[in-house]
């Protein structure tokens, strides 16, 4: 699919890049057990550096959302609400594909089928949908005071519900806050995330709520760019949020612990503040400066200009590389013995396997194909 990828801005391009390139880093690993301590998620509360990758990415969502939807709402109400849910439930759609692919248990002889009523039903992707659908909405049919009122719900509300509807363990264990309850209630454990060793989903429905005000923070930074410029004014107001924002957080976090597989308020308002201070010095950089000698800025561009299609191309072909061997492509067992050993090699290998992605989407650009999903 051709499009004209419309006006567009350096540092806005190239946060997302940058988002898309680590992500793709820490979320395929040559080995799991041999991961340096930057590239894990924080155990429960707590920060790491992928911690905010996630959040990032939802922030760049909102980023982009301050293109498309100016254009989108001349087409009028009717088709702007029709777009939007088409694009959500696409999004959502393919999320819930990936966890279903490749439909059969290839490691079993002979390969069974895999039944839809053990497939996982939240995931990034379906967060990312629910929360574009939500700010999109939002910012379209609210005046700003309103959505900055509703994204101030969101936050103090979400704190609320996990402290008023936990179980005995706690409103912030693992297995008794309010959004397990609830995920547990509506999904059934069978449809939930298993990696930490119970059923229990760090993209589930409760904690998406709060992560729409990622997405809000974003679309509001990218319109600050594009209607006041990128001066110093920007810069400073771009700073001077974010350095509010970590600092409303950490006091937060004395009493509602920073907490990613929660998605607690505090956690929303740290990696905001951080992805501000990160856009206000690219802009610094690249437009005010004009650091960029030598083009260096187009590797991320790359990702930036095919973001949520990279993303899904990553995760679609690192799951036909683990089920290869079942049917008889040793590819990843050949990587797991040269290539990915202890955590030098495990690192290695997850920069090749981006550079691999990076690559298909390096063609895409130069023919000038940009798919958006």
């Amino acid at each position: 699919m051709k499009v004209n990828p419309g006006p567009r801005s350096l540092s806005l391009d190239v946060f997302r890049g940058m988002t898309v390139c680590f992500m793709i880093i820490v979320n395929n690993p040559g080995d799991w057990g041999n991961i340096y301590a930057p590239l894990e998620h924080a155990s429960w509360h707590g920060l790491t550096p992928t911690d905010l990758v996630f959040p990032s990415f939802l922030f760049a969502v909102g980023n982009a959302m301050s293109f498309s939807l100016k254009k989108y709402s001349e087409l009028g109400n009717a088709a702007l609400i029709r777009k939007i849910l088409v694009r959500t439930l696409l999004i959502f759609a393919i999320g819930v594909l990936l966890f279903w692919f490749p439909f059969y248990n290839f490691d079993k002889d002979p390969a069974t089928f895999r039944p839809f009523s053990h497939v996982r039903i939240f995931g990034v992707l379906q967060r990312i949908a629910l929360c574009y659908c939500f700010a999109s909405l939002m910012v379209h049919f609210l005046f700003t005071r309103w959505v900055i009122i509703t994204s101030a719900i969101l936050l103090v509300g979400y704190w609320a519900v996990l402290l008023l509807f936990a179980d005995a363990s706690g409103p912030l264990s693992m297995t008794g806050n309010a959004g397990a309850r609830l995920d547990t209630f509506l999904l059934g454990n069978d449809h939930l995330y298993h990696g930490e060793g119970v059923p229990f989903d760090p993209e589930g429905i409760l904690s998406t709520l709060p992560a729409i005000v990622n997405v809000i923070i974003g679309y509001y930074a990218g319109r600050l760019v594009q209607l006041k410029g990128k001066g110093y004014d920007t810069l400073t107001m771009l700073l001077l949020s974010g350095c509010l924002a970590i600092f409303a957080a950490l006091c937060w976090n004395m009493v509602l612990p920073i907490n990613k597989k929660l998605w607690t308020s505090s956690f929303v308002l740290v990696t905001s503040g951080t992805d501000l201070i990160i856009l206000a010095f690219l802009i610094f950089c690249l437009e005010l400066k004009n650091w960029n000698n030598g083009n260096w800025t187009y590797f991320f561009l790359v990702f930036g200009r095919n973001t949520l299609f990279i993303y899904v191309l990553s995760d679609l072909l690192v799951q036909l590389l683990y089920a290869g061997p079942a049917i008889g492509w040793k590819a990843n067992q050949w990587i797991g013995r040269y290539i990915s050993h202890g955590k030098p090699g495990s690192l290695l290998y997850a920069v090749l396997y981006m550079l691999l992605c990076w690559s298909i989407g390096w063609i895409l650009d130069k023919r000038k194909i940009y798919i958006k999903i």
